[in-house]
């Protein structure tokens, strides 16, 4: 699938945000970029019984999207969750840490509302998007053999201006991953 390589090899690592320790992709960036790349692109939000969530009082609240592209559809699903990463109920509850006791508030639609966006957002790495994010990575995986293409052009180099002129022609997230096997190899000589 042409549209699964295309946002596997998206480089969004200038629109990762973080809250706590957790990166993320915003909404509104994942789905642009999915419609520059997949124009017929479509998602879902499910319903149950009109709600776009699932309630259990033992467990919280679930809610679940779909993400059609190129006739190929993925289901994902995400709790609702605070800001610690607690499930979320329809009562305030606590909780004891090694600290303190904590407390998880009651769930609200604006919680229910971001967690939907959240999922779907989870739903798009299912088709490549930032999939690299989840894996705890910075940059997305390119091709082996381009790798190995773009560096033996960089090698074929005989002069700095010949070296920048090269680089300066390859994409940001190939000048991203040459730079960071420059500095590895830098490291390694330093070692030697």
């Amino acid at each position: 699938m042409d549209s699964v390589k295309k946002l596997l090899h998206l480089d969004c690592s200038g629109k990762i945000e973080k809250k706590q320790n957790l990166s993320y992709l915003s909404w509104s960036f994942a789905w642009a970029e999915v419609l520059k790349n997949c124009p017929t692109a479509t998602y879902q939000i499910h319903k149950f019984d009109n709600l776009p969530y699932v309630f259990d009082p033992k467990t919280g609240y679930m809610c679940f999207t779909s993400v059609t592209i190129d006739g190929v559809t993925h289901e994902m699903w995400l709790p609702v969750m605070d800001g610690a990463n607690k499930a979320m109920k329809d009562v305030s509850y606590t909780y004891k840490t090694k600290y303190a006791e904590k407390t998880v508030e009651a769930v609200s639609m604006f919680d229910i509302n971001k967690t939907i966006m959240r999922c779907l957002v989870k739903n798009l790495a299912m088709f490549g998007l930032g999939l690299y994010i989840y894996a705890g990575e910075d940059l997305p995986e390119v091709d082996e053999e381009e790798n190995i293409r773009i560096s033996e052009n960089l090698k074929a180099c005989k002069t700095l201006e010949n070296l920048a002129s090269e680089f300066k022609k390859l994409t940001p997230i190939q000048q991203k991953i040459m730079a960071k096997l420059v500095t590895k190899l830098k490291l390694e000589l330093e070692k030697q």
